[in-house]
């Protein structure tokens, strides 16, 4: 890991498999000055949760042509991007534009409780190609992802206002991406966010009277039945959950509880990369053409407490309802939280099921 600090103040860091040789000296920003991100969180009184508050984020690069892509790397001195030339594999920098900070200081005094945004949000270059994606990387290379994963959770986890760190990808402009090259984002949080706190309540609950994690058991169980099996490693399964809320909605993990990223063993890392792959390759395959989703990464909290109930564990949450049709949360979705399935899981695991694949195979 080589570590620099770009003009604006922001921190770079370039990863790689193997040594970078002629290591760059300085790291290139489109940006002269800070921007003294501030932002805010907002207290929701009906629903019991914080909502983020960061206005500026509308100023935030959209859709740039590929002579202007900010993620590419710098060419002309007279053109940066964010990303400076060399042989790293995988880069992470301070998001621009980030929804939480830690130099957030202030919040509005309003009629409900507010407070700063604290927290961090960066951004995970996969590769270097614009024309690539996570798909198409070599097994080894999605291994090196997950290290890079691992490490920034340790390091975002020592703050002490960090409770819990979240790697994601939103993928294809059909779930709002805002620049195509192959990148991901880390969001670490001040609190336990709703999602992750209400399964970590529900997996601490099954550990407490079974002493094993709950989605342990789900994945016994779907081993056990096999009629959504998307991958079946030694140490790492994929698969169409029983309880998919969208169609083609898929669960990665390893099989025996991990509770994060850093606790990833070398074996449980490779499979996992062969399980993430295949699905990825099948999803491309399904359409003839790049598949959009959302790719979640589920872990522990970062309080120093141990978290047996904890499973490290993908959820992806792809639009696609039918070839030509989105799917897109509705009213009884988004008004009552009560998600409405009009296809199986069990239809839509065998279509992905029936896709063959070569994870071994570099695409082009």
């Amino acid at each position: 890991m080589h570590e620099l600090t770009k003009p604006d103040g922001r921190h770079l860091w370039l990863y790689s498999q193997h040594p970078m040789d002629e290591l760059p000296t300085s790291a290139p920003s489109p940006f002269p000055e800070s921007l003294q991100a501030n932002p805010h969180l907002r207290w929701h009184p009906l629903r019991a949760e914080w909502v983020t508050y960061a206005a500026y984020r509308q100023e935030r690069t959209f859709l740039p042509p590929p002579e202007y892509n900010p993620l590419a790397v710098t060419v002309k001195a007279n053109n940066p991007t964010e990303l400076p030339p060399g042989k790293w594999q995988v880069a992470v920098f301070d998001n621009r534009f980030p929804s939480l900070s830690l130099e957030a200081h202030s919040a509005p005094d309003l009629v409900v409780p507010t407070r700063p945004a604290t927290g961090k949000c960066e951004v995970v270059v996969f590769t270097q190609d614009a024309h690539s994606s996570l798909a198409k990387l070599p097994l080894a290379h999605i291994e090196l992802l997950f290290q890079v994963w691992a490490e920034r959770t340790q390091q975002l986890g020592q703050h002490p206002g960090i409770a819990y760190v979240l790697p994601f990808e939103n993928r294809g402009a059909e779930v709002g991406v805002t620049l195509h090259h192959p990148h991901g984002q880390i969001y670490a949080y001040p609190i336990v966010p709703p999602v992750p706190a209400r399964m970590l309540h529900e997996e601490l609950s099954h550990y407490r009277l079974h002493g094993r994690s709950l989605l342990f058991s789900l994945i016994q169980q779907e081993l056990h039945e096999a009629r959504r099996i998307l991958y079946q490693g030694e140490h790492a399964v994929a698969f169409v959950p029983v309880c998919a809320r969208y169609p083609y909605e898929v669960w990665i993990a390893p099989i025996e509880p991990v509770p994060s990223f850093a606790k990833l063993s070398d074996v449980q890392g490779a499979d996992l990369a062969r399980a993430l792959k295949t699905v990825l390759m099948k999803y491309d395959a399904l359409w003839h053409r790049p598949f959009p989703y959302m790719m979640a990464w589920y872990q522990a909290p970062t309080d120093d407490q141990a978290h047996p109930e904890a499973h490290l564990h993908a959820e992806f949450y792809p639009p696609y309802r039918t070839a030509d049709r989105l799917k897109y949360l509705a009213g009884t979705e988004l008004a009552a939280g009560l998600f409405a399935m009009d296809v199986l899981p069990e239809d839509k695991a065998r279509e992905l099921q029936n896709i063959a694949v070569d994870i071994e195979c570099v695409q082009p």
